[in-house]
């Protein structure tokens, strides 16, 4: 019963397994069929895909051959256009040439033309430029020698009538010191006629106006020269005056070429400057007025003019 039983069991166990092989072989084949499905298509899809590569193969090389047509184009143009450029540079290189050619044809004519016209030209200035400067120099001779001789007569003209004039104001001056001398006599003897009190101011007025006409003789007399005609006279005249002043009490004091000081009675009426002295030094150059005095008595203050460096 067992062993039956076993037996079932172990005919069941087999026809349970063989179900499930079938089941299993079924699934199998269903993979396998389906594996060859995919490898179908895997295929298909293989060959599609040689297909398309195949396509873009020749589509690049199409295209690489149009890339490479066109550049070969555009480097042709360019190649006939740099020709066309060179051919017109060499045009216009040789009909530069051909004008240069000409210009320097012109111009070598026209230097040598120049050149001959200046070498004229250099020429008549040359002779030109001589026969002016020999003019010239004879004109300066010609003139240096007129102007030497006028400069001679003109000189000689100026000492005439320097001369002329001092001796003119030498006569003037001797008629004035006779004058002077014929008005101091009167007035003596009218002073000797008539005594002056002694509450009444001597007058000092004539003696005063001679003074003065003695500076201005002798300042004129040290710019004539020693042979002036007539000087002689006047300084024997000035000499009789001063003689006579001295005589009635009257003394002019020469403060001429005389260092100046601020101390003494006089009046300056101008300072003048003047390099040549030595500096800080002050001297009197020129009376205007004389200082007279009367008995001791001041009655007259010099003008003068004093140099100063």
């Amino acid at each position: 019963m067992k062993k039956i039983s076993l037996i079932i069991l172990f005919l069941s166990s087999v026809n349970l397994f063989a179900q499930q092989d079938i089941a299993l072989t079924k699934k199998i084949e269903n993979i396998e069929n389906q594996l060859k499905l995919q490898q179908t298509d895997i295929q298909k899809l293989y060959s599609e895909l040689n297909k398309e590569y195949r396509a873009y193969r020749i589509v690049k090389k199409d295209l690489n051959q149009i890339i490479i047509d066109k550049q070969q184009e555009v480097v042709d143009s360019l190649n006939s256009l740099i020709e066309i450029s060179n051919q017109r540079l060499i045009q216009i290189n040789e009909q530069l040439d051909s004008k240069i050619q000409d210009t320097e044809k012109k111009a070598d004519s026209q230097i040598a033309e120049l050149d001959s016209s200046v070498e004229k030209n250099r020429l008549y200035w040359i002779i030109a430029t001589l026969a002016t400067l020999f003019l010239g120099g004879l004109i300066y001779w010609l003139l240096g020698k007129r102007i030497s001789s006028s400069k001679t007569d003109v000189e000689a003209q100026i000492r005439n009538t320097k001369a002329s004039l001092e001796e003119e104001s030498v006569k003037l001056d001797n008629k004035l010191v006779e004058v002077l001398e014929t008005q101091l006599k009167l007035q003596q003897e009218t002073s000797k006629s008539k005594p002056v009190a002694s509450n009444d101011k001597a007058d000092h007025s004539l003696a005063l106006k001679v003074a003065d006409e003695i500076v201005r003789m002798q300042k004129n007399i040290s710019k004539m020269g020693k042979d002036t005609k007539g000087l002689k006279p006047l300084l024997k005249g000035i000499e009789r005056i001063q003689n006579n002043f001295a005589a009635n009490g009257y003394e002019m004091i020469n403060h001429l070429n005389k260092a100046y000081d601020e101390r003494f009675n006089i009046d300056v009426i101008n300072f003048i400057t003047d390099e040549n002295l030595e500096e800080g030094a002050r001297i009197i150059t020129a009376v205007i007025k004389p200082q007279v005095n009367y008995n001791d008595v001041l009655i007259q203050r010099a003008q003068v003019d004093v140099s100063q460096n």
